[in-house]
């Protein structure tokens, strides 16, 4: 499956994007229980964006995968399979 574009309630602190606590997903706020996983993508080479992705584990029990590009501000989700 794709990623989908979202909304996504997120914690900021020492940087603009820390982790995300909640997002929207099939029409619903979907609240972050458990971080996973993190990772990013990018900042070395200069012609890639920095990516930021989170593994996410919902109050629901659902996992997803929640990523930010910062190139764009933008936020995307998707679902994983067990």
């Amino acid at each position: 499956m794709e990623f989908q574009e979202t909304r996504v309630y997120f914690y900021s602190g020492y940087k603009a994007v820390v982790r995300p606590l909640a997002f929207d997903y099939e029409g619903r706020r979907r609240e972050v229980e458990e971080i996973l996983d993190r990772w990013y993508e990018g900042d070395r080479d200069a012609a890639r964006p920095v990516v930021n992705y989170f593994k996410v584990k919902t109050e629901e029990g659902g996992v997803f995968l929640v990523r930010y590009d910062s190139s764009s501000d933008t936020w995307a989700v998707r679902p994983l399979g067990d």
